[in-house]
């Protein structure tokens, strides 16, 4: 229920609107090896954003070479997102690293963003590693960046300190170091 401006003569109820748009029906399955193409297509729309955060680096670089997700795709670590036409319009690549299953990357094309689309691809993720007998969900992301660590810890997962990062998880963070990606803070997270 709604109350109009600051007098209240009368409760006006305004219809249910949901602050999300509505989504088209989404099926999470493993990409396919033609569409390995359409992922770095994602990856380069997703990336866009962060030329608004003075990131341009970032939003520049080159998304994963076809020969990488499909390595991903071969060893059944390569999710989409498919909307009501089966296009991918979402990806998640995994790998296990330490006894828990480590988010590679996971992007959302901004034409669908806001609509949670992440957040189910990381609970189909979610549900793999249990049945795989993995302890949980690990991933290594920006910590000021909105849409990544402030969002992830939204959804339960939380920072590790140094302390708590596995050998697997500090040879990611060494790698990611080497690439240059800690012009910008970033951190390891995880989600059990």
């Amino acid at each position: 229920m709604r109350i109009a401006g600051r007098h209240r003569r009368r409760l006006i109820r305004s219809p249910r609107v949901p602050t999300v748009p509505q989504t088209p029906r989404m099926r999470i399955r493993h990409a396919t090896a033609d569409e390995l193409p359409a992922l770095q297509d994602i990856e380069l729309a997703a990336g866009a954003p962060f030329h608004d955060l003075g990131m341009g680096w970032i939003a520049e670089n080159d998304p994963p070479a076809v020969e990488v997700l499909d390595r991903y795709r071969r060893e059944g670590r390569a999710w989409v997102a498919a909307d009501e036409r089966n296009r991918p319009v979402a990806y998640l690549i995994c790998e296990p690293v330490d006894g828990a299953l480590h988010i590679e990357q996971i992007s959302v094309h901004p034409d669908v963003a806001r609509r949670a689309i992440g957040r189910t691809l990381l609970a189909y993720a979610a549900d793999r590693a249990r049945e795989e007998g993995l302890a949980g969900l690990t991933l290594t992301t920006f910590a000021e960046v909105p849409w990544n660590a402030p969002y992830y810890a939204r959804i339960g997962f939380r920072v590790l300190d140094d302390a708590e990062l596995t050998p697997g998880l500090r040879k990611i963070r060494a790698h990611e170091a080497e690439l240059g990606l800690d012009a910008w803070p970033r951190v390891c997270m995880r989600r059990d």
